[in-house]
């Protein structure tokens, strides 16, 4: 992961920019001070581990914070540094490091068995809690939300017969080959904003795969409409609030449009749902707009920190899985131990009570943040889904990939990360960042963000 991927174009004050350039340096410095164990044992894993890390999200300059223990909304590192976690796994951990409630059920399934690979009573109740909650039939599981994507994708096709996609530019939906594709594109090579061109993200795409996935922007209706007029797309693939480039949110009508368009070319629409998930309330984003997509895919945040996805959908639509015709296995899914994990975040650690508190602490934790903006007249705005927030680096709303390209500012933002993660306030690093008060951040945990905000607001305008 870079910390300086947005344009150079945007117009800032000079003084601002200066002066968070002193800010950086200075706290790089203090930053390689107080995590040398972390350094360390980076090192010693770029040995072993391309990068150093499991998964190339963790990496990040200088380099990653490598994390001893976990409880609650707090995390400590290899230095003994505590930090509050307002990063929760990439969104994954809404219930919190090891809720209780999660604990006890982890720990009683592992007196019964962690891997059947024969159904399990828990199957069926993970799934009906989540047909309660998303207002869709039929479920299925899996262990990531790659695999909930990737599977929803063949079910498309499977139930349409045609073999190209449509999604969104600046969109991540996972890491196969059909939908890593104009992730973050440069501009150089993503051609027009109305009719975006299809920029593979990562070697070892092949020339087909491209050819059948078809980019289009966020919040445009007219060019989903475009896209599906030659009747051969199977879906279109779309988070219903982009969390991608921080949060960015659909415009009135935006979604309603999407539904309709879709239903009149006989292409399924698919939300993705893997970073929204129930952290957007009870019913997700799919439940906050009120409308229903022909399938929505679930991983991250249902999982209670445990390693879950899920797909679910119309019965028309997923009955081709009962029908033997489009094929779902994994050795792995819906395997007891997960599953007892979901069936305690969705009816305790996470229930509509908590996950409301949970929004509101998080408004309150937003709105701190756009007062500290607007007393000192920063280039920011915050942007609030649910249990999530950002600031966004820039004054102007961010509609779509190519404004947050172009509007935001990347040496104030990574500013702000690096002199935050120096007084415990954990983010991923880059202008994608966004917080999640998990049901564990009490008040305390909410608002320090907010306090430390405020601090490095004083110290950039002084």
């Amino acid at each position: 992961m870079t910390t300086t991927d947005a344009s150079s174009a945007v117009a800032v004050d000079p003084r601002l920019v200066e002066r968070a350039t002193a800010i950086r340096e200075r706290e790089l410095a203090v930053y390689a001070e107080r995590t040398k164990g972390s350094q360390a044992a980076t090192e010693r894993a770029r040995k072993v581990l391309p990068l150093g890390v499991p998964s190339s999200f963790q990496a990040y300059d200088p380099h990653p914070i490598v994390v001893r223990h976990a409880s609650g909304p707090r995390m400590v590192d290899v230095d003994g540094n505590e930090y509050i976690d307002y990063d929760m796994g990439f969104g994954a951990l809404f219930a919190g490091h090891m809720h209780p409630a999660v604990r006890r059920a982890v720990e009683a399934q592992l007196d019964d068995g962690t891997l059947f690979v024969t159904p399990a009573e828990s199957n069926a109740v993970v799934a009906e809690l989540l047909a309660e909650r998303y207002g869709l039939p039929m479920w299925r599981f899996t262990n990531s939300g790659t695999e909930a994507t990737m599977d929803a994708v063949r079910v498309a096709r499977g139930a349409t017969g045609r073999d190209k996609i449509v999604k969104v530019e600046g969109g991540y939906h996972g890491h196969h080959d059909e939908l890593l594709i104009s992730m973050k594109p440069s501009l150089d090579e993503a051609g027009p904003p109305d009719s975006p061109t299809p920029v593979p993200a990562t070697a070892g795409i092949t020339a087909g795969v491209l050819a059948d996935t078809i980019v289009i922007p966020y919040n445009d209706p007219e060019a989903l409409e475009r896209a599906l007029a030659g009747g051969d797309v199977a879906a279109f693939i779309v988070e219903p609030v982009m969390e991608n480039i921080g949060i960015c949110l659909p415009d009135d009508g935006y979604l309603e449009a999407v539904r309709d368009i879709t239903s009149r070319h006989g292409t399924l629409l698919i939300f993705d749902e893997v970073k929204t998930g129930i952290t957007a309330g009870f019913g997700g984003a799919t439940g906050h707009y009120g409308v229903v997509p022909d399938l929505v895919t679930l991983a991250k945040s249902i999982g209670g920190g445990f390693p879950l996805g899920a797909f679910g959908g119309k019965q028309e639509y997923m009955d081709l899985i009962t029908q033997g015709k489009v094929l779902h296995l994994g050795t792995y899914n819906g395997n007891p131990l997960v599953m007892a994990a979901a069936h305690a975040t969705l009816s305790e650690a996470c229930s509509a009570e908590a996950t409301d508190e949970a929004i509101a602490r998080n408004r309150r934790l937003t709105d701190a943040c756009a007062s500290i903006i607007a007393d000192h007249d920063l280039p920011a705005h915050t942007v609030l889904f649910g249990a999530k927030g950002c600031v966004t680096w820039s004054r102007t709303r961010v509609r779509n990939y190519r404004d947050w390209k172009l509007s935001t500012t990347g040496e104030l933002a990574f500013a702000q990360w690096i002199h935050g993660i120096n007084r415990g306030i954990l983010l991923p690093p880059g202008l994608d960042e966004q917080w999640l008060v998990s049901v564990m951040h009490d008040e305390a945990a909410a608002m320090r963000y907010a306090d430390v905000f405020a601090e490095f607001a004083d110290e950039l305008t002084a």
